[in-house]
């Protein structure tokens, strides 16, 4: 029996490659374990892959890989320092409308939602500025034990701001080395594998490629696509919070039907609380299918086409996954690693459609029965 063992191809080949197979879990468990500081690598690495292409053209005009990298750092820092003047100001304008309108808020809220959904508040209790001033007054005793608790949370936040902050310092520090030195990690990545895997390799890293770069340009262009239809549309409807319903829906639109539903729900309390006449709403319905219109037949189709290859539920799953199992940096990996996934299922399928186990009749169980010959009979007695 141990001659039969050690005859087995398998059993040979797991023996003698086992520690490199240990040293691959191995980096699996320390990736898992550091996900909570690898954003900006991440961030970075996607970065440099979108802006390689760019990069190449450039060298192809005698231009050096560092003054290449270095132009396209300075082109896109002066069109984000533009962006920033143009959209920051609004942003800050449209930011001071809701902090100034949150009285008036709840004074609609208690007024008016509130007894039309048939809730009422506790007696004595009102959300106008008075009111709260007394609420707080009247309960300062009990919120003096919470006190110690929201200062921990807050001290919390704190550390995680300085770790966000931290992290957009890093980002395009990270870039600029990946960027420049791209050409020989992906060289040095490609020596690592075995010989005899290569074509196979050279083949999927196409493949993915194709689908990744063509993904990513289209996904961002229609993120952007987006956000400029909603925003021109809200604004024109006289929804005075356009520009960050417009940012919210373009910046989730990513995950199917989510960025529309947050949207929407956001537009119409927005504008429940602008103005209670009937005809902004209608408005708002108009714009919201006209958007959804646009996404599904010309954003999505013309910018992305099929080219991730999942179906929307699996897109949903792929990012509530990737939350789950790895937080922000999982939702950020989630359709990267999903289209990597689909490109290897693809090419796993056109193997088992070409293997033995698949194509020998000699391996299939005789049936008692044709399946063709049962078929007419149900139809019959349908």
């Amino acid at each position: 029996m141990s001659d039969d063992a050690s005859s087995n191809p398998a059993t040979s080949s797991l023996r003698e490659n086992w520690p490199w197979i240990a040293i691959g879990i191995l980096l699996l468990v320390v990736t898992w374990l550091l996900s909570p500081i690898l954003t900006p690598f991440v961030v970075g690495a996607g970065l440099a892959y979108m802006g390689d292409p760019l990069v190449d053209r450039l060298e192809k005009l005698r231009l050096s890989r560092t003054a290449g990298v270095s132009l396209v750092f300075v082109v896109l820092t002066v069109f984000a320092l533009l962006v920033i003047a143009l959209v920051v100001p609004m942003l800050g304008e449209q930011l001071g409308v809701l902090i100034h309108n949150i009285p008036d808020w709840l004074v609609w809220l208690q007024d008016s939602a509130l007894p039309k959904l048939g809730v009422s508040l506790p007696e004595g209790i009102r959300l106008d500025a008075e009111g709260l001033k007394t609420l707080i007054t009247d309960n300062w005793s009990k919120a003096s034990n919470v006190l110690p608790a929201i200062w921990q949370r807050a001290s919390d936040s704190t550390g995680a701001i300085m770790t966000t902050v931290a992290n957009l310092f890093l980002i395009p520090i990270v870039t600029f080395y990946l960027l420049r030195d791209w050409d020989r990690l992906v060289a040095w990545i490609r020596g690592v594998i075995p010989p005899r895997w290569r074509p196979t390799a050279d083949g999927l890293a196409r493949e993915t490629d194709e689908v990744l770069g063509a993904f990513f340009r289209g996904q961002l262009t229609v993120m952007t696509a987006l956000t400029a239809y909603y925003w021109l549309a809200l604004w024109l409807t006289g929804l005075k919070l356009a520009l960050i319903v417009g940012l919210i829906i373009g910046m989730v639109s990513f995950v199917p039907y989510l960025g529309a539903i947050i949207g929407i729900v956001t537009a119409v309390i927005a504008m429940a609380v602008q103005t209670q006449e009937l005809t902004p709403f209608i408005w708002l319905a108009v714009v919201f299918a006209v958007g959804q219109f646009l996404e599904s037949n010309v954003f999505s189709p013309w910018l992305i086409g099929d080219k991730i290859g999942l179906h929307p539920v699996a897109v949903i799953f792929a990012v509530m996954a990737g939350g789950q199992l790895f937080g922000f940096i999982g939702v950020l990996l989630a359709l990267p690693v999903a289209a990597v996934l689909a490109v290897m299922l693809r090419h796993t399928l056109t193997h088992w459609f070409q293997s033995r186990l698949y194509l020998d009749p000699a391996l299939d169980p005789a049936p008692e029965a044709p399946a063709e010959a049962s078929l007419p009979a149900l139809r019959e007695d349908a």
